[in-house]
């Protein structure tokens, strides 16, 4: 189905009653077009979680609205929508999202009306169980892995022993969720997944970023920890090392549906000491 449908037109026409530009704009990006969010919607929302007028439960709350309809393009867009306010709007929005207890119950998530929507319903539940353990990562360390300071001075090279133990396995759950979307390349057939990929993949850049630092400093101070921490350490290092295999192979999808090389980091080239 492509174009908006009536049924959208009829919901952003409420909401221009009820004078809620949001959750106009919500409807609008999360409309049953068969392609992804449009950018000057998803600039607006951008916008909104910078007003501090704006309330950003109610803002939440219309993207959860949207994961209730039977559509998967309806309730795709408004997970791609969500993602993209949490990467791109104001720290305010994922907080937020870190704060509730529940976010999004897509487990059991099937449209029947076509062989579309059966396959496109496999990836929109893979899709939520990342985003919810995103905000999980978030509430448990209150900061996001993907938009830390790096390098010699940053968090994850800078923390000391005890709290590394404690976040390394937090990062490892997050990368767990993320690979688990686990698509082809010949999956990537329409522009709503195909904008979900995307944001996967700059997340998954950011995130190994900050677990390879992790346990480059797990590494450099494997030789003065306590016997249980050298052994917690290894375990945690030997899960990196199974994890690459994943990671390499999600990079070559990358690679086949034509990302710049350039932003694909080279495994190989990887150091840990």
């Amino acid at each position: 189905m492509s174009g908006q449908s009536l049924t959208d037109r009829i919901t952003a026409a409420q909401h221009s009653v009820t004078g809620s530009a949001v959750s106009k704009t919500v409807c609008k990006a999360t409309t049953h077009e068969i392609m992804g969010p449009k950018k000057k919607h998803l600039d607006y929302l951008i916008q909104c979680t910078n007003e501090m007028n704006v309330n950003i439960p109610q803002l939440a709350d219309s993207l959860f609205e949207r994961t209730t309809n039977s559509s998967w393009v309806v309730v795709f867009k408004s997970l791609i929508t969500t993602h993209h306010l949490m990467v791109y709007g104001n720290e305010r929005f994922i907080q937020y999202l870190a704060s509730r207890n529940t976010l999004f119950n897509l487990s059991n998530f099937l449209d029947k009306s076509g062989l579309q929507g059966y396959d496109m319903s496999t990836f929109i539940r893979r899709y939520s169980r990342y985003l919810n353990e995103k905000a999980v990562s978030y509430r448990q360390v209150a900061f996001d892995f993907t938009k830390v300071k790096r390098g010699a001075d940053g968090v994850m090279r800078t923390m000391n022993t005890e709290k590394l133990l404690k976040t390394v396995p937090i990062i490892q759950n997050q990368m767990d969720a993320l690979l688990d979307f686990n698509v082809n390349s010949n999956e990537l057939t329409n522009g709503v997944i195909n904008a979900a990929f995307m944001l996967l993949f700059k997340d998954a850049i950011r995130l190994f970023a900050a677990y390879n630092e992790g346990i480059i400093n797990l590494l450099e101070k494997y030789f003065d920890m306590k016997k249980n921490q050298c052994k917690e350490g290894l375990d945690i290092y030997k899960k990196f090392l199974t994890r690459m295999t994943r990671i390499s192979e999600f990079l070559k999808v990358a690679e086949q549906v034509g990302i710049d090389r350039g932003d694909i980091p080279d495994l190989s080239q990887i150091q840990f000491m």
